[in-house]
Formats: C-alpha cells, structure tokens, sequence
C-alpha cells in the first residue's frame, strides 16, 4: 500500500516539475520577443539598417524624443486610449444588455433575431465597409471620434460570448425574485445582471480594447485628413510608408514599443476576473 503511494506522488510530481518546465519554456518564447524590441529601441536606425545586434544601444533617448517629436505619440495614445476604452466600455455593456434581454424574456422572434445576429458575426468588415463609410459621410460623422466609436456598440461576437456565459452564471430564479420584491428592470439589470457578468465583461473587455486599439483598416477610412485623431496604429503605418530618406526603424520600433504598454496595462488590471470566469466556467460545466 505505501508502495503505491509513492509511486502515485512520484508521478505526481513529475508531472508538475514538467508543467513547469513547459510554462517556463512559454513564458520565455513569449518574453523573448518584448526583450528584443526592447534592444532595438536603444539603437539608432543607422544601426539597425546594418544589422540588429543582441545588446543595449545608446539611442534609447534620441528615439524617444524623435517619437514623440516628430510622430506626437503621446497624442496618437490618447486618441487610442480614448477610442478604445470606449469602444469597450459601451460594446461590453449594451451587448451584456442584449444578452439579457434575449436570456430573461421570452417573445415572439426571439429565436429569429438571435439567429440574425449570429449571422452577422459571418460578415467581415471589409465587405461591408464602403457602404459604411458613405453612411458616416452622409451623417457627418467621419473625422472625428463618433464615427468610430457609435458604431462599436454593435458587437455580435460579445453579444454570443456574453449570451452563452449568462446561461450558466445568470439564474432565472434571481431575476423573477428580484421582480417580486420590487425592483426594476434596470436596477435589476445594474444592481445583481452586471456583477454576475464581471468575468465574461472582462474578458471581452479586454478582446474589445485590444482588437480596437490595433484596428487600423476602419480607422483609416474614417480618419483620414485630421492628423491630430489619428490612432497609434494610423501612426505606425505613417512611419512605416516614409520614404527611404526619412525612415528611421529605431524611431518606428520606439513607436511599437510604447504602443504596447497600455493594452499590457488593462490586462493586468482585469486579469483577476478572466481567472475567475475560468474557474466558475469549469464548474458550471
């Protein structure tokens, strides 16, 4: 008997000596990436056009403030910033909204119009894309952060994730209890809905503000003479379209460089919450 369990906390351990041994190869292969892009920040464009070399330069300054100077970065990271978090922040909670309405209440096309808009997750922007840009023109929403933000409220695919994640967090019970002593549909929905959905908003929150903060194929039809709205990624794009003359890869690897920061920052920030989903996710199921 004790026999067996030793050789059980044997295997035991063996397995988790090699899971950490593959979550650190991971992490490294991750890492390794960050910590080169890094280097290339700290060298000039002279010598990066030679070769990149494995070691720390000496024009981590001068391509800071060639960046921010010449590309007014810090700029361009506040467009994004502004963009993005509200493009999160609204697609998150009027899809959590749908979402609910679709799970608490039951009506006539119900099936219908949850079937529609899962087909409209099938169409890819790009199709659709000169019909809305002639929209925003004809509103006069393009050049200015309306045009990119209004239309983000409209997300399927947060609609569905959230959808299928209120069917295991969200019971029915709670909502008809919450009717009975009195409280409304949008205190019900503020007050005890969104605080169940915290993990899935994250999650999707964090989906939205990276996928927004990268987006460069929208933002370049609807931003297009304002330099002063463009994004970080309009930006990036502008430096790297420079002529031969004017381009300098140190200074475009400062503006990537500094472009990552704040989509590592809200997933720091809601990284707790994604655990949580997970945990709750497994045992629901």
């Amino acid at each position: 008997m004790s026999n067996t369990i030793t050789k059980k906390g044997d295997s035991t351990k063996s397995r988790l000596v090699f899971a950490y041994v593959v979550l650190c190869f991971l992490t490294v292969l991750c890492l390794i990436w960050f910590v080169l892009l890094f280097m290339s920040t700290t060298q000039s464009g002279s010598e990066l056009n030679v070769r990149f070399q494995l070691k720390i330069g000496s024009s981590f300054m001068t391509n800071l403030k060639n960046s921010i100077n010449s590309q007014n970065i810090l700029r361009g990271m506040l467009n994004s910033v502004i963009i993005s978090g509200s493009c999160a922040l609204l697609s998150t909670y009027f899809s959590t909204l749908t979402a609910y309405a679709i799970h608490a209440y039951d009506f006539r096309f119900k099936g219908a119009i949850f079937t529609f808009i899962l087909a409209v997750m099938m169409i890819p922007s790009q199709v659709t894309v000169l019909g809305f840009v002639d929209l925003l023109d004809k509103l006069h929403l393009t050049e200015n952060y309306t045009g990119l933000i209004v239309p983000s409220i409209a997300a399927p695919v947060t609609f569905y994730y959230i959808k299928q994640y209120m069917e295991s967090a969200l019971p029915l019970s709670l909502v008809e209890a919450a009717r009975i002593d009195g409280s409304g549909e949008i205190r019900t929905f503020n007050s005890i809905v969104l605080p169940l959905m915290k993990p899935a908003i994250a999650v999707q929150a964090i989906f939205a503000f990276v996928g927004q903060w990268n987006n460069f194929f929208v933002p370049s039809q609807v931003i297009i003479e304002r330099r002063d709205l463009k994004t970080v990624a309009l930006l990036i794009a502008d430096l790297r379209s420079m002529d031969f003359k004017n381009f300098d890869l140190g200074q475009v690897n400062m503006t990537i460089f500094l472009s990552i920061f704040p989509t590592v920052l809200i997933y720091l920030i809601l990284s707790k919450h994604i655990v949580g989903g997970l945990a709750l996710g497994s045992v629901k199921g």
